[in-house]
């Protein structure tokens, strides 16, 4: 194992945000291995094609049988830790396709059809076998794509709360309800099956991004054709077989191998919706692919997600924290922490603790150890020449290298070293551009108001989070952001019980949560005239969205006059908080805690001791107490 060396370091004087603005030097470092541990060279950013020749090989597609024309007709998974080819995966043609979305469409009335129960009893099947075969399944997610055998078990063992949240939720969704019944109608709303699907999904975490998408489609009705990403084709099969032996259909859902030639053929299909996970270009290919059509379509893209570290947070819980946020699954992740802004007051004790607490992830370059945190990058050369591209453009613009900058110098695969840039500004191409790998970079900012400007400044919309002991810090953060999801005192966290969207170049649509359900049918509006007798549709109803009386004017003046009363002067009030203060113990190698209760970063989720709220407590009653003398102060004004 090696420990992560800090380097870059271009000065010991103490550090103070007046002093670092334009005042170091900015050369560049990259990384080397020597003696197990990593070490500093200040030179010039190179080119990747520059490593030396043993250490990245070309595909060997062209030394097949098949020629040079065998890449159009096989798939080739690469391991990106050893750059050794894993296996060749026949792909789809233009035929084959046809023949699945044929295969789809004529069996999409019985799989519409088919009971409920029978569709839960094969979804728990499959929850079930994802478990017992954890081990062989994480194993090859880290063959194929550098995944820390750690983080892929967290991965497949997690995405079972999610299996569990669709099951028991579709059918309340996917339910008939009537709205209203009287003497001579009746209205029904009815949700049915979009039909067949495309999936399109990404390779970064592909048991969680791609069941968000399939376990939902096929519970609610919808046959499913699955393309996963050419990264991550191995665990896409891996789904495929253990959901056949679970008793689904091969009609009502089948794989589309290849490349990106296959999914604009398959995007051409009269499909009746598109739900695809992956970069905002992409995405924006699509949305133009599908102009004019009318499909269904959800687009989960890129994110620029920003932490804010208020001077009242807990430095050694943030850093801590904001560490794992941004180093997770090697920064691989469309809410992975890529930018951080941090009161000036604290900026130079956070900016230190932060690069210690990265020190201490274990780097290897053998990803199937239990204790490794830092793999491969998956995509390679493409992935290692945008990083390199991104942070020799910041150090040429005053940014400071305080970690890493490089790829590992000898290194089997497409190992990059972990990497902290400080004295960065918003006109840098880092601070714009995803960067999708283990490199975060920090600012200075004199307040909350400068954070959230800066932390918005951005095409994306996916995620904001803000580290503050201060709730009001927090409610100005969370009310400001204009992202789909924010948080207080946590990042790079996804839960099953809330919608997962994203605004602006984030996408449209929404995973998880009721909506993510939701995404899969479509209303029926039914309204049923009666015949003739009276109670033909049997007893009057009004559901709970039909307005028992209507609202006056009078009573809404009077309701808006009854909250606009101030008890207590909140300007002037000590600052409060919206939960008691609890204790984290950050595991930051295993990502897991006993219980094996997980977040998306693997880090373990909090459940934290709150107090029984129906016991009334002092605070209460002096609450209480102050309420009643002020209406008490009122009636004598009166």
């Amino acid at each position: 194992m090696y420990q992560i060396s800090r380097i870059g370091r271009l000065t010991k004087n103490a550090r103070s945000v007046s002093s670092m603005i334009g005042s170091r030097s900015t050369n560049t470092s990259n990384t080397t291995l020597v003696n197990n541990k990593i070490k500093n060279e200040t030179h010039s950013i190179r080119q990747y094609a520059n490593v030396t020749g043993g250490n990245i090989m070309s595909s060997t597609f062209s030394k097949t049988p098949m020629g040079i024309f065998a890449d159009q007709l096989f798939l080739q998974p690469i391991n990106p830790a050893t750059n050794q080819p894993i296996t060749d995966l026949k792909i789809d043609t233009k035929i084959t396709l046809q023949q699945k979305y044929e295969k789809a469409y004529l069996y999409k009335e019985q799989w519409k059809n088919t009971s409920a129960i029978d569709k839960k009893i094969m979804i728990t099947k499959f929850r079930d076998l994802l478990v017992e075969r954890v081990d062989k399944l994480a194993s090859d997610l880290t063959d194929e794509s550098g995944k820390p055998i750690t983080q892929a078990r967290n991965e497949i063992l997690a995405v079972v709360e999610r299996i569990n949240f669709f099951l028991h939720n579709f059918e309340d969704i996917v339910a008939d309800k009537v709205i209203r019944t009287t003497d001579k109608f009746k209205e029904l709303l009815v949700q049915e099956p979009l039909g067949v699907i495309a999936n399109i999904s990404a390779w970064n975490y592909p048991f969680f991004i791609s069941l968000n998408v399939i376990i939902p489609a096929l519970l609610t009705g919808n046959c499913v054709l699955f393309k996963p990403s050419e990264f991550s084709s191995i665990t896409g099969l891996n789904i495929m077989a253990l959901l056949y032996e679970a008793g689904v259909p091969e009609p009502a859902f089948q794989i589309v191998l290849g490349k990106s030639i296959i999914s604009q053929s398959l995007l051409n299909l009269p499909i009746d919706g598109v739900f695809f996970t992956g970069s905002n270009a992409t995405g924006k290919k699509i949305s133009e692919t599908l102009v004019g059509r009318m499909v269904k379509t959800q687009l989960e893209l890129g994110g620029k997600d920003a932490v804010y570290v208020h001077k009242s947070a807990d430095i050694y819980k943030a850093a801590a924290s904001v560490a794992d946020g941004a180093m997770y699954n090697t920064g691989q992740g469309c809410c992975s922490v890529e930018r951080i802004y941090v009161d000036k007051e604290i900026y130079d004790k956070f900016t230190q603790e932060l690069v210690n607490v990265v020190k201490t992830f274990k780097f290897s370059f053998d990803p199937k150890n239990p204790k490794t945190y830092f793999g491969p990058l998956t995509r390679g050369v493409a992935q290692i020449e945008h990083l390199q591209k991104l942070i020799g453009n910041a150090l040429k613009r005053g940014a400071i290298l305080e970690l890493g900058g490089n790829v590992v110098e000898d290194a089997p695969g497409y190992f990059f070293a972990p990497t902290v840039l400080s004295n960065v500004h918003e006109n840098m191409d880092i601070q714009k551009e995803e960067i999708f790998g283990p490199v975060v970079t920090i600012q200075p900012v004199s307040g909350v108001e400068e954070a959230v400007a800066q932390m918005n400044n951005t095409a994306f919309g996916l995620t904001n989070a803000v580290y503050a002991q201060d709730s009001k810090v927090a409610n100005f953060v969370i009310q400001k952001s204009n992202t789909g999801t924010v948080y207080w005192n946590a990042c790079d966290r996804v839960s099953p019980y809330l919608p997962w969207s994203g605004r602006n170049q984030s996408g449209i649509g929404s995973t998880l949560g009721v909506e993510g359900i939701r995404n899969f049918v479509k209303p029926k509006a039914i309204h049923l005239i009666s015949p003739g007798p009276a109670q033909f549709f049997g007893e009057s109803y009004a559901s709970e969205i039909i307005p028992p009386t209507n609202p006056d004017l009078e009573s809404l003046v009077a309701q808006k006059a009854s909250q606009s009363i101030q008890y207590t002067d909140i300007d002037n009030a000590a600052p409060t908080e919206l939960f008691p203060p609890v204790e984290i113990d950050f595991q930051v190698e295993d990502g897991h805690d006993e219980d094996g209760l997980l977040s998306e970063s693997g880090m373990p989720d909090i459940e934290e001791d709150h107090p029984d709220p129906n016991e009334i407590t002092d605070d209460d009653m002096s609450i209480l107490e102050d309420i009643k003398n002020q209406l008490d102060s009122n009636k004598k004004n009166e």
